[in-house]
């Protein structure tokens, strides 16, 4: 068997005096979706952040693929080119058109020739089903054309993993629905995903395993579709009878 791309280990981190991971533990192999979900302050969104060394944990290990995420002389650079993250907010710079947002990284911070940036770029956002706004600025654009620009931004730097931090959760409701699409298409590729979501009927459809986290800790985890049809433990079977 080969090894699991991410390996997650006895994490912890807390905030304060307030835990907020109580040692998480789990894999991720390389073309699996996993589906994170769970109330708010549960420390979803947390694992995504500890994964991409955006806040620092306080004890346990992770690994994507060879690289120590805790090691004290990590190249940040290096694991955020290995590992793509799109957050709730969209963080697309106002001055910047909607092609150039997508370019800056690959350009400014791995030095990448621009000319074949462009045409990555410019493929992506067809990906994304938004060609003809390439020229766009973000003041012009919808939430859900934001966030898959802010999604297209992410792929340029070409990453293994894909981390989806609540992406739909600034949305109009109308608007969810493309930018699921997107995620569904980048997951039925391959791409290995990590998605914290609210959107229990997508976590169903597309992860291939789902966690679910409550005080930050796995209650339970499994095959979807039998987790959310049959739940073992109380909780999680709460959590589902208030959302579902």
């Amino acid at each position: 068997m080969t090894a699991p791309l991410i390996r997650i280990r006895d994490l912890t981190k807390s905030f304060g005096i307030t835990p907020v991971l109580r040692g998480v533990s789990f894999d991720v192999n390389k073309g699996e979706a996993i589906g994170i979900i769970g109330p708010s302050g549960s420390g979803k969104s947390t694992i995504l952040r500890c994964i991409n060394a955006l806040v620092p944990f306080d004890s346990g290990s992770i690994h994507v693929g060879e690289v120590d995420v805790g090691a004290p002389n990590l190249d940040r650079i290096a694991l955020r080119r290995r590992v793509g993250m799109v957050f709730q907010q969209y963080n697309l710079f106002p001055h910047r058109t909607a092609l150039q947002n997508v370019m800056m990284a690959p350009v400014q911070v791995l030095k990448q020739n621009k000319a074949e940036v462009e045409v990555r770029a410019r493929a992506l956002m067809r990906k994304v089903r938004l060609e003809g706004k390439e020229g766009a600025f973000p003041g012009e654009l919808s939430g859900g054309q934001q966030q898959r620009v802010a999604i297209a931004r992410s792929l340029c730097m070409q990453p293994e993993v894909m981390l989806f931090d609540e992406v739909t959760a600034a949305l109009d409701p109308e608007t969810v629905k493309e930018v699921l699409v997107t995620i569904r298409e980048l997951a039925e590729e391959g791409m290995t995903c990590l998605i914290v979501t609210h959107e229990m009927a997508f976590a169903r459809d597309v992860a291939d395993h789902v966690y679910f986290t409550d005080s930050g800790i796995i209650v339970e985890h499994g095959d979807p579709k039998t987790l959310f049809s049959a739940p073992t433990h109380e909780r999680t079977k709460a959590f589902l009878e208030r959302v579902l």
